[in-house]
């Protein structure tokens, strides 16, 4: 018997129809499958029953990978696999594993000998990096950042030191509801000439990218309030 696969299936960044966005061959799978590992039950159930509104909703198999999964229970996501079985491995926005709690359910993968199939799909962090017009080359991505002001502060200048001596583009997140205080806190601690961009509402309607030193920032001032937004900072 072939051993089941887990296949890393994206979704999208907002409302948008699924196939505006990704292949066609990330609905083929989804029809073909009916164990999914999920953070959120009610949204994946939305995300398949958009890609593919005729699959059955009640032979799904869902397993849970919230702050409430059983740690032991997940070890045994993918048991299943041995049986011939597939399961896919849904993000709550974007693709699998990148910023996202997905990446254990890959790595026990890789343990357990069971194959991993990326498929293709939106990434706000390298659609953002893309069109910042920044050192697509030489990148780092670093999560959030402290939300304290004075270690923000301290975390920025260092990341900061760190663009110009490696000439290398840093790439954080903020909470959306806090991504206005984020702006403000950059315009106020960066050097003049550092160059930032603000993406927001990546491969929406409402899309927002922008890429401006500090000092130009300082006469923008973009609504990002609850907006999803990717910030990227390069000092030459």
């Amino acid at each position: 018997m072939n051993l089941g696969k887990l296949y890393l299936i994206p979704t999208t960044l907002g409302e948008n129809e699924p196939l505006e966005v990704m292949p066609l061959s990330v609905k083929k799978v989804v029809e073909a499958i009916d164990y999914f590992i999920v953070e959120n039950e009610k949204s994946a159930r939305r995300f398949i029953k958009k890609i593919s509104p005729s699959k059955s909703q009640p032979n799904l198999k869902i397993m849970m990978l919230d702050k409430y999964a059983n740690s032991f229970e997940v070890e045994h996501y993918l048991d299943i696999c041995q049986q011939g079985f597939s399961v896919g491995l849904l993000s709550e926005a974007g693709v699998p594993a990148i910023a996202d709690p997905g990446a254990e359910v890959v790595k026990l993968a890789h343990q357990k000998g069971v194959q991993v199939v990326p498929l293709v799909g939106p990434s706000s962090i390298l659609m953002a990096m893309m069109s910042s017009g920044m050192n697509g080359q030489n990148f780092a991505f670093n999560g959030y950042l402290p939300i304290d002001r004075a270690d923000r502060k301290k975390e920025l200048k260092t990341l900061e030191k760190i663009s110009k001596e490696r000439n290398q583009s840093q790439i954080f997140i903020e909470t959306p509801y806090r991504n206005d205080k984020m702006l403000t806190d950059l315009k106020q601690i960066l050097t003049p000439t550092t160059r930032l961009c603000v993406a927001a509402d990546i491969s929406l309607s409402s899309e927002y990218i922008k890429t401006y030193t500090i000092q130009e920032w300082k006469n923008v001032k973009p609504d990002l309030h609850k907006r999803p937004a990717i910030f990227i900072i390069h000092k030459l």
